[in-house]
């Protein structure tokens, strides 16, 4: 929210002058206009007026717009030295003089940052379903190599977000105190990422398709559960259970169309909790690297640069990665003395070259777009975290969820026949957009209850 700070005073010096009706009952609205006298404008505006014994406002449903005026009566604040700038809300009471000074708080451009948010959330939920759908088409080229195709996405991450943070540093949006910030918040990030991909790869070699997306669920209430313990955020009632019927949503969606919880049997507990382990180090990940863009907020003119968090957490994520590279061979049932050729073999496949291409049609296409379009959810996804929250970001990537297994039931290219809608589909995603708008919703708070009156 942007705010702009000015001084008036009531007196035949000033510059500005306030001009108001009579002193309002208690019925009466306030109704107030500020003239420019530079400018020679007079322009209409809205006042909330406070004291201690009473409040009056005008236009209440327009409490929360742009042109709000908040003025708080203290005649007990100290005397401000001269100038533009001002505390927000303070009414000075020069009694030596007789002046009275009014410093107020004009709130403009109070919605752009919600627009902002929906707009980053908006292209997040886009590019999440394009991830999902490129990501089925990248492994129809690349079906005997997945393995090579996680790598190949790991390892190109760090080339191309420290390219793009090289350019950035040249044209000074980068700068040398981002570049300096502590590295230990950075290990951590990349070590939470690579155990979240083990442990994520391990549980889902053994768990269906269909019960994966339900476990995921759990994601949420891990962000949620850990927001609250370390950056001590409180959610309403309306958030918590708008969340909570996210989820719901997300799994009737997805299971109405098979037999997840046969599976989850099937498959045993061990698995599906592990499966739960790695999506909370995927909460703790997402937590920590808002801890992060919060710190740097604080220690840093304008924040840090995400591509700064990008970079440094996908380096340590690729060193981790290769530390794991015998654990992670062995769950694709590849020998680790194997791994050279696997990895030679599927980048020949990659390229569409040679005689070991064989099948590899769609490549290098596919696998190109899938890395682009992963590449871009990523950076959209981090985006809206920093100028949100966690929680914020995981409804927009679960809200990609049923708009990706609608978009399966379209004919694409290179996936044969299409997929059935799920029975419960409709009713499913009603549930999750109606979680969505329930957790959007904020009680308009009275201007009573909006702040505190200061004493007279």
């Amino acid at each position: 929210m942007t705010s702009c700070y000015s001084r008036l005073t009531a007196g035949s010096a000033a510059s500005h002058s306030l001009l108001q009706s009579p002193k309002p009952s208690p019925k009466a609205p306030v109704s107030c206009y500020l003239r420019d006298h530079h400018a020679n404008q007079r322009l209409p505006t809205t006042l909330l007026f406070r004291s201690s014994k009473r409040n009056y406002y005008h236009n209440n449903s327009n409490y929360k717009n742009n042109n709000v005026i908040y003025i708080v009566a203290s005649a007990a604040a100290a005397e401000r030295s001269d100038g533009h700038e001002a505390a927000v809300g303070d009414l000075v009471d020069k009694r030596k003089s007789g002046e009275r000074t009014v410093e107020f708080n004009v709130i403009s451009k109070s919605n752009d940052r919600r627009v902002e948010i929906v707009i980053a959330a908006a292209v997040t939920v886009l590019l999440g379903v394009g991830n999902r759908v490129l990501y089925k088409l990248a492994l129809v080229p690349l079906k005997h190599y997945p393995f090579f195709l996680a790598q190949l996405a790991t390892f190109g991450y760090v080339a191309v977000y420290f390219s793009i943070l090289y350019l950035r540093y040249h044209a000074g949006i980068v700068t040398d105190e981002m570049l300096s910030m502590p590295k230990a918040p950075f290990v951590a990030v990349g070590l939470l990422e690579a155990l979240a991909a083990a442990t994520g790869m391990a549980a889902g070699a053994i768990l269906s398709g269909a019960s994966i997306p339900i476990l995921s669920q759990t994601f949420l209430v891990w962000q949620i559960l850990l927001s609250i313990i370390f950056l001590g955020r409180r959610y309403t009632v309306n958030q918590l259970f708008g969340c909570f019927l996210v989820g719901i949503g997300v799994i009737i969606t997805v299971a109405s169309g098979s037999n997840p919880g046969h599976s989850l049997k099937g498959a045993g507990l061990f698995w599906s909790l592990l499966m739960i382990v790695s999506f909370l180090l995927q909460a703790a990940d997402t937590v920590l690297k808002e801890v992060i863009f919060l710190d740097a907020a604080q220690r840093l003119k304008g924040g840090v640069d995400l591509f700064v968090v990008n970079s440094y957490g996908s380096a340590f994520q690729a060193l981790f990665i290769c530390l794991l590279l015998p654990f992670l061979s062995k769950l694709w049932g590849i020998p680790f003395s194997q791994l050279p050729i696997y990895l030679r073999d599927g980048a020949a496949c990659f390229l569409n070259l040679g005689t070991s291409s064989s099948g590899c049609d769609g490549a290098p296409l596919l696998p190109l777009l899938f890395v682009l379009v992963n590449m871009g959810f990523n950076i959209s996804l981090l985006h809206l975290l920093k100028i949100s929250s966690a929680i914020v970001s995981s409804l927009a990537s679960t809200f990609s969820v049923p708009i990706s297994v609608y978009v399966f039931t379209l004919p694409l290219p290179y996936l044969g026949v299409a997929s059935s809608l799920p029975t419960g589909f409709v009713a499913g995603a009603v549930i999750l957009v109606m979680g969505l708008l329930i957790y959007s919703w904020t009680p308009t708070a009275s201007p009573s209850s909006a702040c505190s009156s200061s004493a007279n």
